[in-house]
């Protein structure tokens, strides 16, 4: 929470005030009331005393004071509100490693998978475009309304080749670039592989171009530390090659750029962190005002206060 005056803050000190002035007169109240020399006898004829109940209509008021005062320093709340104009690049490794099954059925249908579900859940005024790299880098599509077309070159992609990161990344920033735009789109970028980079240009100097330009780029990182790929060896006997994923690599890709990383061990993990990535990028924080709710926290503390009141001691507070 912030305040637009917080100057006003100040008047806060007016409760600790109120609440020495009542006590300082409960005090003169409690000598005044044992002047009586016949405590026993007025005891047994006085009416019961109200105990807590007659200090609540104070408490309240007191209260309704500090509502007062937060109140008048304007406080303001950040929510999450849901973007209305945005681009976003997904950009998937396609690398052979992808065909590894360690993630049901295999990592890159898994990803297909999810992109698509997360594209299904995105807004109509999000604009969405997809890019697959291996030892290179194809634009599938640009930021486009049309969630089918880039939906469908998703899963249309196949597993070959290394994995040139940087080039996947840079196609993604070309992509969204918009050199006529008086103000650019608010845009980002979703990363998903399962390894660091073999070839092609440095990611971690693309990740750089990406901040400079305010593109966040949000990684995720597929695979188990168990997953392994067959393949044919020299004299074409299949053979067992693992292929991990480098969280890390993808770490230092999202921190650089000032975005966040992810990891998913399986299908469902996966559905999950591009369900909180659906969610983050879609929406923005947005600052609202809340002075009319503390105002009328105070009001209808200071009602009740003098309901109390009257109820039970048949004067106002």
């Amino acid at each position: 929470m912030s305040f637009h005056n917080p100057v006003y803050l100040l008047a806060l000190v007016i409760v600790p005030l109120v609440i020495a002035a009542y006590l300082i007169a409960q005090r003169r109240r409690q000598r005044y009331a044992v002047r009586f020399a016949a405590l026993d006898t007025l005891a047994s004829v006085a009416p019961k005393s109200p105990g807590w109940r007659r200090h609540l209509p104070a408490a309240l008021i007191c209260l309704a004071l500090a509502a007062l005062a937060v109140a008048l320093a304007r406080p303001q709340a950040s929510v999450a509100v849901s973007t209305e104009k945005a681009n976003i690049m997904l950009v998937t490794d396609v690398s052979t490693s992808m065909a590894a099954t360690d993630v049901t059925p295999n990592r890159l249908a898994a990803a297909q998978q999810a992109a698509s579900a997360f594209i299904d859940k995105l807004p109509k005024g999000i604009k969405v475009g997809a890019v697959a790299f291996s030892n290179t880098a194809q634009t599938i599509s640009r930021p486009t309304a049309d969630h089918n077309q880039v939906r469908g070159g998703i899963q249309a992609l196949r597993a070959a080749g290394g994995t040139a990161t940087g080039n996947g990344i840079q196609a993604a920033l070309q992509a969204l670039r918009e050199p006529n735009a008086k103000k650019p789109t608010p845009s980002a970028i979703v990363l998903l592989s399962d390894g660091k980079a073999t070839s092609g240009i440095d990611p971690i100097t693309q990740a750089q171009a990406a901040k400079k330009a305010r593109i966040p780029i949000y990684t995720v990182a597929l695979g188990t530390q168990s997953g392994s790929l067959t393949v044919s060896g020299p004299l074409g006997v299949p053979e067992s090659v693992p292929v991990p994923p480098d969280p890390e690599a993808l770490r230092q890709i999202a921190q650089t750029s000032g975005g966040r990383a992810f990891t998913a061990a399986d299908s469902k993990k996966l559905s999950t962190v591009y369900g909180k990535l659906g969610s983050r990028i879609a929406s923005h924080k947005e600052k609202r005002e809340i002075t009319a709710g503390f105002a009328g926290g105070a009001l209808v503390l200071v009602l009740l206060a003098g309901l109390l009141s009257m109820r039970w001691f048949g004067r106002l507070p």
